[in-house]
This record gives C-alpha cells, sequence and structure tokens, in this order.
C-alpha cells in the first residue's frame, strides 16, 4: 500500500506521524512511504535518514495527499488538509471530534475513512493509543504548572515542593487516568502536597496502593472539590471520557474561591476542557487569566517534546499502521475490534456512537 507521511501544520506542532524507524518497518513489509519533505525535522530527522530506509521525499502536502492510500499524522487535520482528502482514502491520526464539529463537517465532506488513535481500545478497556501522550501530558503537567506558578509568569511565587521550613504546594488533580497518575508521579517527586479525585474506589483503590501516603485519595463530589480548590495552589484536570466532549467540573463561580495567582492546566482541553473558562490556547501563548487564576489550555502539550511524543507514539501506532496497510482497513477493522473501534467517519456519515451523541447526531446517522 502506499503510505504518506505530511508534515504537521497546526500551530507548535512538532512530532510526525512516523519516524525513519516505522518507515523502515513499513518498506521491509513492502509498501511504499512517501514523506513531506522536512516532516520529521521537529522531533530530530531529516529527509537523509528518511531516504536511508527507503522512504520517497516529496515536496508538498498535496503531493503526499495525491500519492497516499493511507496518510499517517499526529494532529487532527486543519481545513486545508481536509481539502487535499479524497473519498475512499484512509487517514489515521487523532482527530477529537466530539468538540470539533467543524472538523467533523470536513471529514464528512471528503468522503475519507477517519481512523482516530484516540478511541481504539484494547482488551483490557484501555486506549493504547492515547496513553503514550497521557502519560507524556500528565508529568508535562506538572512540569508547565510549577512553571505557571512563578511569580513573572503570573503565578502565585510558589515552589512546588517549598524548602524547609515552608509549606509545600498543594496540587490538586481531577481524574485518576493514565494523565492523572502520571501528574501525580511527577508531582509527587517534586514534593509537593499531592491529592487525586477520581470517581470510581477501584481507581482510587489502586492509586493508593501505588503511592500509599505519598498523596491522598479522595471521591469526586461537588463539594469535597469545591472545598479542594480554595486552598489548592496548582490544579490539573485530566477527566477523559472516551469519544466524548468533557464534562465541565470546575465552573466560573468557583474560581472566586481560590488563592490569587493559583494555576489550572487543563489536560483535557482536546475534548473540550473540565474548567468552564478553559479556550486552547498554544505553545507560544500558553496561558491567560480569568478572575486572577492562571489557565494554561494548551491544546497539544506532548508537541513540546516532540522527539520524546513521537518515538512515543510510533510504538502504540505502528502495529495498526501495518495491519492497516498490509491487509486494508476493511479486513483490518474486521479482523480487530479494537482497532474498528477507531472508525469516526466513514463515506461522509460519523460512525462513532458516542462522537456522533456528542456532536447533536443522537446515534450514528
Amino acid at each position: 500500500m502506499k503510505i504518506g507521511v505530511p508534515k504537521e501544520i497546526k500551530v507548535d506542532e512538532y512530532r510526525v506521524g512516523m519516524t525513519p524507524t516505522a518507515v523502515r518497518e513499513a518498506v521491509e513489509h513492502g509498501h511504499e512511504v512517501c514523506v513531506e519533505t522536512k516532516a520529521g525535522l521537529g522531533a530530530g530527522s531529516t529527509d537523509k535518514d528518511y531516504r536511508a530506509v527507503g522512504a520517497r521525499i516529496v515536496d508538498s502536502a498535496e503531493e503526499v495527499y495525491r500519492s497516499a492510500e493511507l496518510v499517517v499524522k499526529v494532529k487532527e487535520p486543519q481545513p486545508l488538509e481536509c481539502d487535499l482528502l479524497r473519498p475512499g482514502q484512509v487517514l489515521f491520526t487523532y482527530l477529537h471530534l466530539a468538540a470539533d464539529p467543524k472538523q467533523a463537517k470536513l471529514l464528512c465532506d471528503s468522503g475519507c475513512i477517519a481512523i482516530a488513535y484516540e478511541t481504539i481500545t484494547d482488551n483490557r478497556g484501555g486506549l493504547p493509543l492515547l496513553a503514550p501522550m497521557s502519560e507524556v501530558a500528565g508529568r508535562m503537567s506538572i512540569q508547565v504548572g510549577a512553571a505557571a506558578l512563578e511569580r513573572e509568569h503570573g503565578g502565585r511565587g510558589v515552589l512546588l515542593g517549598g524548602v524547609p521550613g515552608t509549606a509545600r504546594a498543594k496540587v490538586v488533580i481531577f481524574g485518576g487516568g493514565v494523565v492523572g497518575s502520571n501528574a501525580a508521579r511527577i508531582a509527587v517527586g517534586m514534593g509537593a502536597d499531592v491529592t487525586v479525585f477520581d470517581k470510581s474506589m477501584p481507581r482510587l483503590q489502586y492509586l493508593d496502593d501505588i503511592f500509599g501516603a505519598a498523596i491522598s485519595t479522595q471521591f469526586a463530589t461537588i463539594g469535597a472539590a469545591e472545598e479542594a480548590l480554595t486552598d489548592a495552589d496548582l490544579v490539573i484536570g485530566a477527566v477523559l471520557v472516551p469519544g466524548a466532549v468533557t464534562p465541565k467540573i470546575v465552573t466560573r463561580q468557583w474560581l472566586g474561591s481560590m488563592k490569587k495567582g493559583a494555576v489550572l492546566v487543563d489536560v483535557s482541553i482536546d475534548q473540550g476542557g473540565c474548567f468552564e473558562t478553559s479556550h486552547p490556547t498554544t505553545h507560544s501563548k500558553p496561558t491567560y487569566v480569568v478572575d486572577g487564576i492562571v489557565h494554561y489550555c494548551v491544546a497539544n502539550m506532548p508537541g513540546a517534546v516532540p522527539r520524546t511524543s513521537t518515538h512515543a507514539l510510533n510504538n502504540a501506532t505502528l502495529p495498526f499502521v501495518l495491519a492497516l496497510a498490509g491487509k486494508g482497513w476493511q479486513r483490518a477493522c474486521k479482523d480487530n475490534p479494537h482497532l474498528a473501534a477507531g472508525i469516526n467517519v466513514q463515506a461522509g456519515r460519523i460512525v462513532h456512537p458516542a462522537v456522533a451523541e456528542a456532536l447533536g447526531m443522537g446515534k450514528a446517522t
């Protein structure tokens, strides 16, 4: 099969859909891979690296889309890219359509088959292609939150771990999944006072087993969450409903009870965000202030560490790329229902139930 890898054009996005290592695997399996020039530079791979493993380098995205049967990307296609898609062409990337009706319409209009990384499942109920980027974003959330807490960035001027004789910063994490547990790991390592909220008692029990007395766990109720916010220095939004818009768990009214200069990091922003006052930002302008509270809502957080992120993502996506290329999307999805769960758009229709419902379509139509 002919596989195409375009350069990402989303603002401040430096990852790439396939590394040279992944391309070599595809070529060894008998596939042709076309890579847009300079597509891998942000992640540390040159055109020479791709040529060395058998890729064909082309000068434009138009050439990639024109020749490819399967397009492998990282981020959702921008409007200009949607215009390049054609009926029957397979797009394999992150989509996050539930919070993006405009993109959903463009993909439907294109007639392509759009398979989303974030809704592919595994036999344990997990999201294996979302997990590696969730690990990165979870760990980064504490890193960027700590920086935003610095006074020059608008924060309270608090060091997460404090020093002898001073109080540690209080970190509140909403969501104990992959993002939340990785955020907790880094926050604990930096010496912060950490509390994790979740609605799943088995998940809270798991976190208690893993972290012991290093963190506090709380069942997520409105009262407990509101109380925790009043004393928080850094709040991480790590809530996920697969395929659906993230529920708003922190209202604007609650901001009034928080400490001025406290920081909210909304890792859920790709799915609409879990704070009422959230809106997407970029790495170039990552924060803004509402009612004295600093908001960090970058929609592609792992893009800031593209070398780590690209390799972690490719480790997870490569088996699916090889299956799609080797069998064709219909046979591959028939053979693997977990891959089939990734189909969001097919021949002009939204076919993933959760995405369709989130977009106001009820059942897939």
